[in-house]
């Protein structure tokens, strides 16, 4: 594993030795970014992996370097856009051009509650994140895209959530963030569409991981009151085998698409 900020010389071996493409994805460290990474390094791709504390990431860098695949670490925080295009050409001077962005990262609300009580405070931190940071990420990535002629197949996948269609009143900030996302893969689909580099949306509903510890016991109950289809949890393989495909470049022609992991929770029902 290589940290930045570390020693260049790490990062010039993974350049000269880097015999496949490479995938960016952001908020990796455990969770669904980690299981996207996993999935991506079996499916031959070289990782560079951000979150904004990288404490912890060890075993998700250990289980890719076992398949073969080399990574490097960046501790950086996607609300600060001033650091974006820096950090893209660190990515790339270390491990050659982006052939994946995986937009992963992003922040709960502070706290659920009333809608008409949302403050500026968690308002500001979920949109300066989930939204702002991911189009300014993006954005970075796409110009390095559009500068960069390369042979492998390239893809943007951004993963919001059921709740960019589905509303929760008690926590209407995060569904503000995940609808915007929405329209974020509309227009870069529509830009980078000439250039062949497809651009979609991933929904996961209902997903098992760190961030929805604190509210297993509530959605155990309505998962077994039939909330979702499927009747059961989804993992962060089910969204990760999503990602995989899309980042293979075989479905650049449905580009603008949005792909639903969710059990089949976001169809209506009478």
């Amino acid at each position: 594993m290589w940290v930045a900020d570390h020693p260049i010389g790490f990062d010039i071996v993974f350049l000269m030795t880097q015999p496949r493409p490479l995938a960016v994805v952001t908020g990796a460290r455990r969770g669904i970014g980690a299981g996207i990474a996993i999935e991506l390094a079996a499916r031959g791709f070289d990782l560079a992996l951000t979150d904004i504390d990288c404490h912890g990431a060890e075993a998700t860098v250990a289980q890719i370097t076992a398949l073969g695949a080399r990574t490097i670490l960046y501790q950086s925080d996607l609300a600060n856009v001033g650091e974006h295009a820096a950090l893209v050409d660190r990515i790339v001077a270390a491990g050659g051009p982006i052939a994946c962005l995986v937009n992963n990262a992003g922040v709960p609300a502070v706290q659920r509650g009333d809608l008409l009580e949302l403050g500026t405070e968690s308002y500001d931190r979920v949109l300066d994140t989930n939204l702002r940071g991911t189009f300014f990420f993006t954005q970075a990535v796409a110009r390095h895209m559009v500068a960069t002629a390369i042979e492998s197949p390239r893809a943007i996948v951004t993963v919001s959530s059921v709740s960019a269609e589905l509303a929760s009143i008690e926590r209407g900030e995060y569904c503000l963030s995940k609808a915007g996302l929405g329209m974020l893969t509309k227009l870069f689909a529509l830009r980078l569409a000439p250039l062949g580099i497809g651009v979609f949306e991933v929904r996961p509903g209902v997903i098992r991981t760190p961030m929805t510890e604190g509210v297993a016991g509530k959605y155990d109950e309505r998962i077994a009151d039939g909330l979702v289809p499927m009747g059961r949890w989804g993992y962060p393989q089910d969204v990760a085998r999503a990602v995989a495909a899309l980042a293979s470049g075989q479905l650049a022609f449905s580009t603008g698409s949005v792909i639903n992991v969710d059990g089949a929770l976001s169809i209506p029902r009478l």
